[in-house]
Formats: structure tokens, sequence, C-alpha cells
């Protein structure tokens, strides 16, 4: 499970989950990131030691955060005994279910943390999503890999790598419209993630048009509303 909130930590030895559930304490009861590990520490009961020999930095307790995102994502996918058996565009699909929901119950902190996702400010909150990125990547690449051992023609295997790529992109646009997105539930997000995964896959196996249309008349929709 992603880190959840305590009072603060006492002086006992520590460990990554916990540090970064003080972090995330911290950064939401005090409305900033903290100033330097010295003064994290000190505030939140740490020894300074302790924390070096988990974190190099206080950078690196954020891309934590966002690793044990997609880490309890897996988790919670392979508690599924159907999962194994979806093809990969559902295992996709329940892929990016999942992770939104995992941010769901920790929403206020990922607002916190991505306080600004203008356009060119999103970008600059992108360092913490660097270890995020490999994982999606690597876990679009599995499904691709599976799906080409399948394909006897060369020509019919999927690029791994451009897929793979294209499933980060997607996260993040998927990303950065929940983060605006206030409809109950959030239902216009699993609607996006539902169109956005139809397109993809469809694009992959040569028949984009339909699923382009019904994903660009539903994001006129939005903007219109």
């Amino acid at each position: 499970m992603a880190p959840k909130a305590t009072t603060k930590t006492s002086r006992k030895k520590m460990s990554k989950e916990s540090i970064a559930t003080a972090f995330t304490n911290y950064a939401l009861e005090q409305d900033r990131i903290p100033h330097s590990v010295y003064k994290f520490c000190k505030e939140e009961g740490l020894k300074e030691e302790e924390f070096y020999n988990h974190f190099g930095s206080l950078e690196s307790v954020r891309r934590f955060i966002w690793n044990a995102f997609h880490q309890n994502t897996v988790a919670v996918l392979h508690k599924n005994k159907e999962y194994s058996g979806y093809g990969n565009r559902e295992k996709l699909l329940s892929y990016f279910f999942t992770m939104f929901e995992v941010l769901k119950l920790n929403r206020t902190y990922v607002l916190f943390t991505l306080k600004d996702h203008s356009n060119e400010n999103m970008l600059k909150s992108l360092e913490q999503l660097k270890g995020l990125r490999k994982h999606v990547k690597i876990f679009a690449s599995k499904l691709i890999e599976e799906g080409n051992e399948s394909k006897q023609l060369k020509y019919s295997k999927h690029n791994t790598t451009i897929f793979s790529e294209g499933a980060w992109v997607q996260f993040l646009f998927i990303l950065k419209f929940w983060l605006a997105d206030d409809s109950a539930g959030f239902e216009h997000t699993d609607i996006i993630i539902e169109k956005s995964v139809n397109t993809v896959f469809d694009v992959f196996e040569t028949t984009p048009l339909e699923s382009v249309i019904d994903l660009g008349k539903f994001l006129w929709k939005e903007k219109m509303m």
C-alpha cells in the first residue's frame, strides 16, 4: 500500500516506507516540501543518519512514493486470479484503472506535489516521475513482447520501444486530465482511460479511425462543458 497518514515518527529504526509516510505528512501539514534533510529529520523526529541509510536526498523520497504507487498497482492486479488470462488490451486497461484508483486514495498528496499542472510547470515536476516512467515502460514492453510471441510473421510484430513510450505519454495525458477532473467519482477519467487505451491498440492493429473519432468526440464535449 502507499504511505498512509500517521503521527510524527518517533526516534527509532526507520524504513523507506515510514520515511515516505513522514515526508507526505510533512508536505501536507506544512503545505511545503522540506527545505533540507536536516530540518525534515529534526522536525519529524528522525535520525539524519538513518535517513541516509535509505535515501540520498529528499527528491529520492518523492520518486520512491511514485514508485510505490506502481508497485501497489501491480500487487492489486496480481491478486485478481483472472488477470493472467486477460489479453494485452485488457491488461493495460486494468493497469490504468487500478493505478488511478491508487492515486485517488492519495489525491491530496498528488495534487500537492504536482500543484501547478499547467503544461510548462508540469514538466518541472516530472523529475519525481523518472522511476515511474521506467516502470510503466517496462510493464508496457512486456505486454507487447507477450503479444509478439504469438505472431509468426516478423512484419506483424509490434515495436516495443514505440509502444512503451506511447504508454508513458498516454499515462501523462490521463494524469493531467485526472488532475483537473471534477466529475463525480472521476467518471470522466474512466472514460478517457477506456477510449485512449482502445485507440492506442486500434492504432497498432491499423484500424484506428473509429476509435480516434470516438475519443475526439469525447474530448471535444469535455472542452465545451
